[in-house]
C-alpha cells in the first residue's frame, strides 16, 4: 500500500470538548453566601453563641439554734435532771409545739375582719395560719357549719422556741397591769393554756394599721406526764406565774 492509503487509514484524533460555562444564577449566589460565611467567621462571634456569665449567688447566713433551746439544753434540763433524778436525760419533760389561736365571730358579716387576723398572725408567728371554719350551726349566732370564724397556727421546732422566747420576754412584760399568768391553767396532762386579750402586745403588731383589738389564745404542749414536772419547765424557762391568786371583789 502507498503511503496515501497510510494516511487515509489512519484516524484523525478527535478535539477536545470545550468545558462548559459557569451556570449563573443559583451557583454564583451559594458562591457569595460561602464566601460572606468565610467572612464574617474571621471577625466578631455573633450575639446568640455568646454564653452569658452566670449571677453570683449570695452565701446563705448559716444561724445557729434558737437562744431558748440552747438555754433549754445548758441550764433547764440540768435542773430539772436533778429535781425530779430523771436517770436518762430523755426522761426530763421538753415542749413539743405550741398552738395559737384566734377566734374572729365578726367575720359572719365582715370577712375582712378574718384576713387582718390573718396577717396578724402570720406577722407575730412567722408561719401562714390555717382557716378555720365553723362545725355546727348555731341559729342564735346566726351562724352555718362550715363558715369560717377564726384562723390558727401550730408552731414547733427553732419556731416553737422563737416564739416562746418572744412572749416571755416581751409580749408579756408589756401587758398592762400584768401581775404574772395563773399557775392553775394546766389541763392534768402537763399542757398549759393561756389567753392574751389584746395582740398589740406583740412588737411585730403596728398599732396603727390594727383596725380592731383582738385577743388569742395560746396553748402550750409538753412532754410532761404531770401538771407539776410542766409547772416546774415552764418556770425554769421563764413563764412569770402568779406566786398568789389575787381574790376578785
Amino acid at each position: 500500500m502507498t503511503d496515501d492509503v497510510k494516511d487515509k487509514e489512519q484516524p484523525v484524533a478527535a478535539e477536545p470538548a470545550p468545558e462548559p460555562a459557569p451556570k449563573k444564577g443559583k451557583d454564583q449566589a451559594q458562591g457569595k453566601e460561602k464566601s460572606k460565611a468565610k467572612g464574617k467567621g474571621k471577625g466578631k462571634e455573633p450575639a446568640s453563641a455568646k454564653t452569658k456569665e452566670p449571677a453570683e449567688k449570695k452565701p446563705k447566713v448559716k444561724t445557729g439554734p434558737p437562744r431558748m433551746r440552747k438555754f433549754y439544753e445548758q441550764q433547764c434540763l440540768p435542773n430539772l435532771q436533778k429535781q425530779f433524778g430523771y436517770v436518762n436525760p430523755m426522761q426530763a419533760p421538753k415542749l413539743t409545739k405550741i398552738t395559737v389561736n384566734m377566734g374572729v365571730g365578726e367575720a359572719i358579716s365582715n370577712i375582712k375582719l378574718l384576713d387582718q387576723a390573718a396577717e396578724e398572725i402570720k406577722a407575730i408567728c412567722g408561719q401562714k395560719p390555717v382557716v378555720t371554719r365553723a362545725r355546727r350551726s348555731i341559729a342564735g349566732f346566726k351562724l352555718r357549719a362550715g363558715l369560717p370564724i377564726g384562723c390558727m397556727v401550730t408552731l414547733r421546732g427553732d419556731r416553737m422556741y422563737e416564739f416562746f422566747d418572744r412572749l416571755v420576754n416581751v409580749a408579756l412584760p408589756r401587758v398592762r397591769d400584768f401581775r404574772g399568768v395563773s399557775p392553775k391553767s394546766f389541763d392534768g396532762r402537763g399542757n398549759f393554756s393561756l389567753g392574751i386579750k389584746e395582740q398589740i402586745i406583740f412588737a411585730e403588731i403596728v398599732y396603727d394599721k390594727v383596725e380592731r383589738i383582738q385577743g388569742m389564745n395560746i396553748s402550750i404542749n409538753t412532754s410532761a406526764r404531770t401538771d407539776e414536772e410542766a409547772r416546774a419547765l415552764l418556770k425554769l424557762m421563764g413563764m412569770p406565774f402568779r406566786e398568789q391568786q389575787i381574790k376578785e371583789g
